[in-house]
């Protein structure tokens, strides 16, 4: 679905364009607000529905410490990097840092899709196709991975392996979906095209023209994901202290983390696994923009609501718009629901918004229309997260530092359920000095295009969100 692809992969590459202008006069401007208005440092309570099954937290660290690597981040890349880490470097300290509870940002907030490729690469043709099938493998093959890992070590963390679909809008997009559908499988990429009836049959929903289906994709309990992680990499012999959060680094051979608490870690590797927060340790701020998403899910649904609801299989579906809705349905039979307008805050703030209950309203309108049968179904709860969204789709892993001694993942643009945990795979390669494997990979020590400071960033997605709403409504 190329051209539809290409209009979502169009979503924040205006921000420049708002103070394109201004940036050749007001460089001094771009250069020194970060100076001038450092972020504020929040990590409000994940209350979505997802993290009643976050694992107790671990105690804070209370004294100085060394470590062989700390890692910043007790989300979906921070757990798998440090698991990684123990099975290569055997016997190193691996010492993981949360600012709050494991799965507190957005591991333990997403709309539980575990999808493959990237946002930038989602649906789309690049012109090497040996890099897409290779892309597709990698990501499709990682949920083999964490069945396995769930397996290996009895927790139960709801993956389903049914698929995902992109569904499409107007029949214009589903003769676009057609013709890649015939493309991708000239390139080896499973897609498949459905058509209204069966998307109908499959999900229930008559909002949509037809749908492209991806066999490689899934869907799962994102709390209890995290929980499955952070077993895995404790019963590996992790140090994790939760409740730990990072206020200085000093960049050096040896770098010296500084804690809220004022305790002091030393060590010569460094891994920010922060996403969205990573711009408050001093890092990456240029890469991504932190965006607010909004979710809900409905209560427990009886077999006749479901059945009225007409979603047979249990297949994930996202839709094809630039702001865009997506829904799954829980084992306990609940429908959560997701997506739709999101919003950015001044200087990348990371608080609540204060129209949150307009967008849950906004939210339950589009849910009834996909949905009528189920109209009168209330949500009973709703939670916002941040997508640490790249200005072309694409993330970006590699290392950085004076002493190239850092190491990151960033910018997974909505596909981080999967994706962060194959970063966390290729940063303990780095780190173990067998990068030699991952030459091939477009997104090694390539960061997504420079995003302005503000007020440029600002103005820029005000302004394009704007104009997307116009286009789209249009």
């Amino acid at each position: 679905m190329e051209d539809t692809g290409a209009r979502r992969r169009q979503f924040l590459k205006r921000v420049t364009l708002a103070g394109a202008g201004a940036l050749g006069t007001c460089g001094l401007v771009n250069a020194v607000a970060p100076l001038a208005l450092p972020e504020e440092r929040v990590f409000e309570r994940n209350t979505s529905h997802w993290a009643r099954a976050l694992p107790p937290a671990q105690a804070p660290l209370t004294a100085d410490l060394d470590a062989d690597v700390v890692v910043i981040g007790g989300g979906f890349t921070g757990l798998s990097c440090a698991y990684y880490l123990r099975k290569c470097l055997p016997g190193k300290r691996i010492v993981l840092l949360e600012a709050s509870v494991c799965g507190n940002g957005a591991s333990g907030r997403n709309g539980a899709m575990v999808l493959t490729m990237t946002e930038g690469s989602y649906m789309r043709l690049s012109d090497d196709p040996e890099i897409d099938r290779r892309l597709y493998e990698l990501t499709a093959s990682n949920i083999g991975i964490l069945e396995t890992l769930a397996a290996e070590h009895g927790i139960d963390c709801e993956l389903e392996r049914n698929g995902a679909l992109q569904t499409v809008e107007s029949s214009e997009q589903a003769a676009e979906a057609t013709a890649f559908h015939a493309r991708a499988r000239d390139f080896g990429l499973p897609f498949e095209y459905w058509s209204r009836d069966r998307t109908v049959a499959s999900i229930g929903t008559s909002a949509y023209a037809g749908a492209l289906f991806d066999p490689g994709g899934a869907q799962v309990h994102p709390g209890k994901l995290v929980g499955l992680w952070k077993a895995a990499a404790m019963r590996a012999g992790v140090e994790i202290y939760e409740g730990t959060a990072v206020i200085d680094i000093q960049d050096n051979a040896i770098h010296e983390v500084t804690t809220a608490a004022l305790n002091r870690v030393r060590t010569p590797v460094l891994v920010l696994a922060t996403n969205a927060y990573t711009s408050r340790l001093g890092y990456l701020r240029r890469a991504v923009a932190p965006l607010f998403d909004y979710v809900a899910v409905t209560p427990e649904l009886s077999d006749e609501q479901i059945e009225a609801a007409g979603w047979r299989l249990r297949i994930p579906y996202n839709d094809s718009r630039t702001e865009v809705y997506y829904a799954g349905l829980t084992r306990d039979r609940r429908i959560h629901f997701g997506g739709g307008p999101v919003d950015y805050s001044f200087n990348n703030g990371m608080r609540t918004r204060a129209e949150a209950a307009t967008r849950y309203a906004e939210l339950h309108k589009e849910f009834a229309r996909h949905f009528p049968a189920l109209a009168r179904v209330g949500f009973e709860s709703g939670w916002t997260g941040s997508v640490d969204m790249s200005l072309d789709g694409s993330p970006s892993v590699g290392t950085l530092g004076r002493h190239r001694n850092i190491f990151y993942g960033i910018g997974f643009s909505g596909h981080g359920v999967n994706l962060s945990s194959v970063f966390g795979r290729i940063i303990a390669d780095l780190v173990a000095n067998r990068a030699e494997q991952w030459g091939w990979l477009p997104f090694l020590n390539r960061l997504p295009p420079y995003i302005p400071n503000e007020p440029f960033r600002w103005l820029g997605i005000r302004a394009d969100l704007a104009y997307t709403r116009w286009t789209e409504a249009g």
